[in-house]
């Protein structure tokens, strides 16, 4: 199953809520008023889209609307799966071009984080990429424990350091092996106390640092890892880790567990992150580089159903 049956499947609670909320309205209205886009701003907003999206995507719908004099409220999906797709489109893809490239993985406990960076792992794997883990949240002695599953599942190289060790420590050891490897890519999962900002902040801060001194034009991606089925929180949640860390992109998880789908939107409309890939299942091929198209289709069908 390729990309767009998987996010279809994993939206599937998404697309009941919000799809059919907004199928029945159109249904109920023989003209397009002003009680049609208030009703539709409801469904947007009961989606976990957020009040701020929801009401930029029907002013766009108001304007386009009016622009191109349509009467017919049977056109309305069509164009909110337009307008939806235009509103998080952009870069979603990794930027790997440096020989190692650092992704770092933040998020807190409890989110999919250890677990998405094994899937990474093994998309990178696949794509011929030589990988190596650094297992920088020392934490936890459980997290280290998880990483290394994972790294053997995907079936590559781990860097690990004892509980309560030194995460940048982990980090200089991690790159150290990259080198000798002659590894394509480093990916670290670090702790994501945001309970204790300071704590956090002085963590990555040193981590960086180890990076910039030992690969100091390496390509750096910093990717939060959020739970889909938290709804608004992870938005939330994003918005105190970009308070702390500098984030290239979102991993969006258990996406196929929840009506929240709409905090895709809300993230990247919001907070100007984009989401780079999405988990829709338990298995280790169900972390998907994100699609704004796909995406758009799998939540809002324009056919009738």
């Amino acid at each position: 199953m390729g990309f767009f049956g998987k996010i279809k499947v994993g939206l599937a609670k998404t697309r009941s809520q919000l799809a059919d909320n907004i199928s029945s309205v159109i249904k109920s209205f023989t003209k397009i008023d002003e009680e049609l886009f208030e009703e539709l701003e409801e469904i947007l907003v009961l989606s976990d889209i957020g009040c701020v999206t929801a009401e930029q995507i029907c002013s766009e719908l108001r304007a386009r609307i009016k622009k191109d004099g349509i009467k017919d409220p049977t056109v309305i999906r069509g164009l909110m799966k337009s307008i939806i797709a235009e509103m998080i489109e952009g870069d979603s893809n990794l930027k790997l071009n440096t020989k190692p490239s650092v992704i770092l993985v933040i998020g807190v406990n409890g989110v999919g984080k250890t677990t998405s960076i094994g899937k990474i792992a093994s998309l990178l794997k696949k794509d011929g990429k030589k990988v190596v883990l650094g297992a920088a949240d020392t934490f936890r002695a459980a997290a280290i424990e998880q990483l290394e599953v994972w790294a053997q599942r995907a079936d590559v190289s781990i860097v690990k350091g004892t509980e309560g060790s030194d995460p940048a420590a982990v980090v200089f050891d991690t790159i150290a092996s990259a080198k000798a490897k002659g590894a394509d890519v480093i990916i670290c999962d670090t702790a994501g106390r945001l309970h204790n900002k300071k704590n956090l902040m002085d963590e990555l801060a040193k981590i960086n640092r180890i990076i910039d001194t030992q690969l100091p034009n390496a390509d750096k991606e910093v990717l939060l890892v959020l739970d889909a089925t938290t709804g608004q929180n992870a938005v939330n949640q994003a918005r105190e880790f970009k308070n702390v860390a500098d984030i290239n992109g979102i991993v969006l998880t258990k996406l196929d567990g929840t009506a929240r789908g709409g905090v895709v939107l809300a993230i990247k409309n919001e907070l100007q992150i984009p989401v780079k890939f999405v988990g829709v299942g338990e298995g280790i091929d169900d972390l998907m580089p994100f699609s704004a198209e796909e995406f758009s289709s799998g939540i809002i069908e324009t056919e009738e159903v």
